[in-house]
């Protein structure tokens, strides 16, 4: 294959990429209230200070991304 053949493959594939997270950004106020809520997730609150850590819906998400590139990418 010819390297713009490979560059036009990578271009398509990240303008895919930025058109997703696009959309969930345009509809990210209809997601369900509890992503960001889970019970594994780090909140810490004293005084003016607030911590935020969200490692449960970090780790649901990754799951999720990692169960749909393994479908979509599969050789």
């Amino acid at each position: 294959m010819s390297p713009l053949n490979e560059l036009g493959k990578t271009l398509l594939i990240f303008g895919i990429f930025f058109i997703v997270i696009g959309l969930i950004l345009i509809f990210s106020g209809k997601l369900p209230n509890f992503l960001g809520k889970l019970p594994g997730d780090i909140y810490y609150k004293k005084g003016n200070f607030t911590f935020y850590f969200p490692l449960a819906t970090s780790i649901i998400i990754s799951i999720i991304l990692t169960i749909l590139l393994n479908i979509f990418f599969r050789k």
